[in-house]
């Protein structure tokens, strides 16, 4: 199993930048990919970022250019950095890691608003 916990999510102001950090615990070496995703208020949950092992990163539209995700493996911790922030970011954010041979575990999310 692996335990993931998310933090680094507040409330900031339109333009602003926070880090996310996920840290991650348990069977990490079995860890293939790192994954970000958001869920909105009134809307699904939908992909940000996400990095496999010894692979490039890849985005979704909306966060190329703004979002950086990366890992420290010495600190078995995943971040995402978000700058630029607007009030469409506001959603609660969720860390994924993706096993090799299958099974995906969740963290239990942090809250990031953005104000105008």
């Amino acid at each position: 199993q692996v335990q993931l916990v998310e933090s680094g999510g507040g409330l900031v102001q339109a333009g602003g930048s926070l880090r996310l950090s996920c840290a991650a615990s348990g069977n990490i070496l079995r860890i293939n990919v790192m994954s970000w995703y958001r869920r909105a208020p009134g809307a699904q949950r939908e992909l940000v970022a996400h990095i496999a092992r010894g692979d490039s990163p890849n985005y979704a539209d909306f966060a190329k250019g703004r979002f950086t995700i990366s890992s420290d493996n010495a600190k078995n911790t995943a971040y995402l950095q978000m700058n630029s922030l607007k009030p469409e970011d506001t959603a609660v954010y969720f860390c994924a890691a993706s096993l090799a041979g299958g099974g995906q575990y969740w963290g239990q999310g942090t809250q990031v608003t953005v104000s105008s």
